[in-house]
């Protein structure tokens, strides 16, 4: 078959599922890749509608995590939110973290709600998210070692993730140097916390460095470990 003879059956297939219904169209797309949904709300504006409203969103739910259509609201801080939502949070637990049972959806939330924050140009105090996210475990029955573990992994996780950019690195800058404040477990932030915070800056971050910053954070490093690692000494 020539290039012409390919490219006139793409054209026909692509105006045929043009012309599919709505549901149709929904039940097609959910049965796609995740990973390939960008690209398909792309092609075509109809499509991209189709991507924002919530009907398809109710679907990819229904059928990826059949369990949450029966899962129960829960008390907190952070909220919900609809299908879209609900499906990110789904999809980050099971990617991310692995976890299964009723636990996954929320630890998805608290996951979004953190790395939004720290996105932000002006986000809230550090110690008032991480607060925030003890809160929300505890209200849904967790104990204070879970809701402390729970949180630590998001932390962990959510640092791994963002872009490397000039924002993160102030921002790792900024939780290096934050002064020591007493407060009382489980809302004080895990040691294995802080040390991600520096092992990123002195890794991923270290040519981001001017001398005297360097220096600052080196020795707030020591003041919370000993010994530290010989790859984090040298400008």
């Amino acid at each position: 078959m020539t290039n012409g003879s390919n490219d006139d059956a793409l054209v026909s297939v692509e105006n045929f599922i043009g012309k599919l219904p709505d549901h149709l169209l929904i039940e097609i797309f959910i049965r796609v890749p995740v990973t390939e949904w960008a690209h398909i709300s792309c092609v075509r504006k109809h499509w991209a509608n189709l991507f924002r409203g919530e009907c398809l969103w109710q679907a990819a739910l229904v059928k990826s995590y059949p369990s949450a259509s029966q899962a129960k609201r829960w008390p907190g801080p952070i909220p919900r939110g609809l299908s879209r939502r609900r499906f990110a949070a789904l999809y980050i637990s099971k990617q991310i973290f692995s976890l299964d049972g009723d636990i996954n959806e929320i630890v998805g939330h608290a996951y979004l709600f953190l790395k939004e924050h720290l996105e932000l140009s002006t986000m809230p105090p550090p110690a008032v998210l991480h607060g925030t996210m003890i809160d929300q475990f505890m209200a849904c029955g967790k104990s204070r070692d879970v809701a402390n573990e729970l949180a630590s992994q998001i932390w962990i996780a959510v640092l791994d993730n963002l872009e490397e950019n000039e924002h993160t690195f102030l921002l790792l800058k900024q939780l290096a140097q934050e002064a020591d404040v007493f407060l009382p477990y489980p809302y004080s932030r895990s040691i294995k916390v802080q040390w991600r915070v520096f092992e990123k800056l002195f890794t991923d971050f270290r040519d981001c460095f001017n001398h005297v910053d360097y220096y600052d954070v080196l020795s707030c490093a020591k003041n919370r470990f000993q010994p530290i690692p010989s790859a984090w000494l040298g400008y």
